[in-house]
C-alpha cells in the first residue's frame, strides 16, 4: 500500500503525523498551565491538593506524547534532529530539564522524610509550568523565523551563536508564540479544573482568572498570526533544492491549501468558543471545545510551515543550509516501513481515550482523596 506512495507523498504523511504529535502535546500542556496556577487558585491546603492531583493524573499523557513526538520527528526527519539537537542544545536542554522536575515533584511532593519541603516543589512545578510552553512556543517560533545554524557536505552543524538556541527569544515574534502558548496553557489549565473538580470555589476563582488570562493570549497570539502573514519565508524548488526568499510567502500558503486554512479558522473558533461559552454561560465543558480546537489550530499552523515548497527549519545564519521536508527526511524504506507502524496510532489514540475516561470519570473531591492510597 504505502510501497506506491511517491517519496514526496510519503514526506507530506510524516510531516502531518508529526505535526499532529505536536498539535497534541500543546493541548496536553493543559497540565503545565495549571501548574502555574497553584497559588493563584487554591487558598489553602486542601484546595491545592485538588490542583496537584486532578493534574497529576495527567502529567504521564503529556511526558509520553513529548518522547513520541520526539522519536517520530528523529525517525521521520533526522536531519532537523541532529541538526537542532545538536546545534541548539542549550533551548532543548532547558525544556527537558524542566519536564525531569516535574516528575520528580509529583512523585516526591508528599513523599514522607521529604526534606526538601512540599513548598519546594511546587515551586520546582512552577518552573515548569512556565518554562515549558514558553521554550517550547519559541523554539516553534524558529519554523518561522530560522536558526543561526549551517551544515556542510558532511551534513556537521555549526552554530552561529554561543547560546546555542537560547538567541530565538531575542526575535519577537518567536518570543510572542511562546507567550502564546504560555498563556494558552494557563487557560486550558483553568478549563480543566473547572472540568475536573468538584469545588465550587475552585471553579468561581477559575472563571475569573479565566479572563485575565484571554486577554493576553489573543493579543499575543493575533500579533503572531498577523505578522506571519506578512513577513517573508524561505521558499525551495523542488527540482534543485535551491532556497530562496519569497515575500508573504506564509500569506501564499494559506491561499494555496485551503483545506488547511479552513482548518485553522474553524480550531481558533473552536478555542473561542470554548473560552466565551464558559465565560459567559458557565458549565464545565469548554476544555473540549478549546482542547479539540489548539489541536487543529497547532496542526494547521505546523503544515503551514512546510508544506507548499516551504522551509519548516530556514537558516538565517547560512541560507543554503535550511531544512525542508524533502532534504532532511529518512529514505523512502524507512518511511514506508514507519508508515505501517503508524496504523497502530489509532489504537493507541483509542487507549489514551479510555484511559481518560476511567480516571476522569467522576470529578475528584476532598473526599475522594482522604480515600486514595496514592495522593501526589
Amino acid at each position: 500500500m504505502f510501497e506506491s506512495l511517491s517519496l514526496l507523498s510519503l514526506q507530506q504523511y510524516w510531516w502531518l503525523i508529526v505535526s499532529l504529535l505536536g498539535a497534541l502535546f500543546v493541548f496536553l500542556m493543559f497540565v503545565q498551565g495549571g501548574e502555574t496556577l497553584f497559588f493563584n487558585i487554591a487558598k489553602n491546603e486542601e484546595e491545592k491538593s485538588l490542583l496537584v492531583n486532578t493534574l497529576g493524573r495527567k502529567w504521564e499523557f503529556t511526558f509520553t506524547t513529548l518522547v513520541t513526538f520526539g522519536g517520530a520527528f528523529f525517525a521521520s526527519f533526522p536531519l532537523f534532529y541532529s541538526t537542532s539537537f545538536g546545534g541548539a542544545y542549550w533551548v532543548w536542554f532547558a525544556i527537558l530539564i524542566s519536564f525531569v522536575i516535574q516528575a520528580v515533584s509529583y512523585e516526591f511532593r508528599k513523599k514522607p522524610a521529604n526534606f526538601l519541603g512540599a513548598k519546594t516543589y511546587e515551586i520546582f512545578l512552577l518552573l515548569n509550568g512556565v518554562l515549558g510552553p514558553l521554550l517550547v512556543g519559541t523554539a516553534v517560533g524558529t519554523f518561522f523565523n530560522g536558526a543561526m545554524f549551517s551544515l556542510d557536505d558532511m551534513k556537521h552543524v555549526t552554530w552561529g551563536t554561543p547560546f546555542r538556541g537560547l538567541e530565538a527569544v531575542l526575535i519577537f515574534h518567536n518570543l510572542a508564540l511562546g507567550l502564546a502558548v504560555l498563556f494558552l496553557s494557563r487557560i486550558l489549565g483553568l478549563l480543566y479544573f473547572m472540568n475536573s473538580i468538584d469545588n465550587a470555589a475552585i471553579y468561581e476563582r477559575s472563571k475569573k482568572h479565566l479572563l485575565y488570562n484571554t486577554v493576553p493570549f489573543l493579543v499575543f497570539f493575533l500579533y503572531f498570526v498577523i505578522a506571519l502573514l506578512f513577513k517573508d519565508g524561505f521558499a525551495y524548488q523542488s527540482e534543485t533544492g535551491v532556497i530562496s526568499v519569497e515575500a508573504y510567502k506564509y500569506l501564499h500558503n494559506l491561499l494555496a491549501i485551503p483545506l488547511n486554512t479552513i482548518m485553522l479558522l474553524v480550531g481558533v473558533v473552536a478555542v473561542l468558543w470554548g473560552i466565551g461559552s464558559t465565560l459567559l454561560k458557565g458549565g464545565t465543558k469548554g476544555i473540549w471545545f478549546a482542547g479539540a480546537g489548539t489541536v487543529l489550530t497547532v496542526w494547521a499552523l505546523l503544515i503551514l510551515a512546510a508544506f507548499n515548497h516551504t522551509s519548516f527549519y530556514p537558516s538565517i545564519f547560512e541560507m543554503q543550509s535550511s531544512l525542508t521536508i524533502e532534504n532532511a527526511s529518512s529514505s523512502k524504506f524507512t518511511l514506508v516501513a514507519m508508515s505501517y507502524v503508524s496504523l497502530f496510532v489509532p489504537f493507541v489514540l483509542g487507549y489514551i481515550w479510555y484511559a481518560w475516561k476511567s480516571i476522569n470519570n467522576k470529578k475528584i473531591s476532598t473526599e475522594e482523596l482522604k480515600h486514595e492510597h496514592h495522593v501526589y
